[in-house]
């Protein structure tokens, strides 16, 4: 992760102050100030080395070439909503079928018997069925969010706990997620996606069951 070092505020203020003290003269009749001794230079410290590397984690989530948990825990997401699913179509396709009608009936030819009380009831339905649509899929949608969440967050505990592991075994002491991150050039040779996602995917089979 790249952050952002401000200088601090209240060391430029300190700053200002004592340029400003420097500059100011001296009052009539004050007697000077001796000046202390130069302090002693520090010894220059010792940098750490660091290894860089990036990776791109919307890479993760292919379903060809992707960490294949992904993909295992994505189809039994789905799997477990696709009955809701098929629900919310079956209705959206009745009040496709009932919006038809409606029309047909308002556009009958001049002269045409129109049964008013029949149309109204046809569209009491629709407006009926359009608020049960909009309830039902909000309802499934929020529950869908929740058990996402709960298969998936111990996934990514797995994959961060693998690749601390992997930078670790390799000396790398910082990885900048370029899915995150805007880079403005990353040299080929430093970036580990490939590497990981291979390594992972060999240490840990898609048919493995996510602790949480």
């Amino acid at each position: 992760m790249i952050k952002n070092h401000l200088f601090p505020a209240a060391a430029l203020v300190a700053a200002i102050s004592i340029s400003a003290a420097a500059q100011r003269p001296a009052a009539p009749g004050a007697q000077p100030t001796p000046t202390p001794a130069a302090a002693a230079p520090a010894s220059s410290a010792q940098l750490p080395t660091a290894k860089m590397a990036v990776i791109y984690t919307d890479m993760f989530l292919d379903a060809k070439t992707g960490i294949a948990k992904f993909t295992t825990v994505l189809n039994k997401l789905n799997g477990e909503f696709q009955k809701v699913k098929d629900e919310i179509t079956q209705m959206q396709q009745r009040a496709t079928a009932l919006e038809a009608e409606i029309n047909k009936l308002r556009e009958a030819p001049a002269g045409t018997p129109i049964d008013q009380r029949a149309l109204q009831t046809k569209i009491d339905q629709l407006e009926q069925l359009k608020k049960d649509i909009q309830r039902k899929a909000e309802d499934a949608q929020a529950a869908y969010n929740r058990r996402r969440q709960e298969l998936f967050n111990p996934l990514q505990e797995e994959i961060a706990k693998a690749l601390e592991v992997f930078a670790k075994a390799r000396g790398i002491t910082a990885i900048i997620d370029a899915a995150q991150v805007p880079l403005l050039y990353a040299a080929e040779n430093i970036d580990i996606t490939r590497a990981f996602i291979t390594e992972f995917n060999s240490k840990n089979p898609a048919t493995a069951v996510t602790t949480p």
